[in-house]
């Protein structure tokens, strides 16, 4: 009988040390892919890591947007307190334009502007990332209806 209880433990072991390996190879890979959303006043802030891989998010500046060859865009993101210059290369959603949301994916560079590699633009009057309206909402610049969509 203790031989057979011994079998079982060693089983229940093996199979625990599979899953933690398993558990450990998911986080692992995730973790490449996990981007954060910060907004400009945040990018302003001292300690920014330049070069990481992150989602900056805001209203385009009115006046901003200057098209360049090639399909570059050059604009600039705000939060009404701080200002991002952002550089894109690439088709703009058909919702682009200033004054509207967006957010943009891509890296921070060492001199403070943000090389995109993806934009997004908000796709109705509700929809807004939830870290970008409650800093607006903070500002008293939010005037969605509903909760925003994340």
């Amino acid at each position: 009988m203790p031989r057979r209880k011994n079998r079982r433990l060693l089983l229940i072991a093996c199979c625990a040390a599979v899953l933690a390996l398993a558990v450990g190879l998911i986080l692992s890979a995730l973790n490449g892919s996990v981007v954060f959303f910060r907004s400009s006043s945040e990018l302003a802030l001292p300690g920014t890591a330049k070069g990481s891989r992150m989602r900056l998010g805001g209203l385009v500046k009115e006046g901003s947007i200057r098209r360049g060859p090639d399909q570059t865009v050059d604009f600039t993101v705000t939060d009404t307190n701080a200002s991002t210059p952002v550089r894109y290369t690439g088709l703009l959603p058909d919702l682009f334009r200033e004054g509207q949301g967006v957010v943009a994916e891509g890296v921070l560079q060492p001199d403070g502007s943000f090389r995109a590699d993806t934009v997004l633009a908000k796709h109705d009057e509700t929809y807004m990332p939830r870290e970008v309206a409650a800093a607006l909402k903070a500002q008293g610049h939010w005037e969605g209806g509903r909760a925003p969509a994340n």
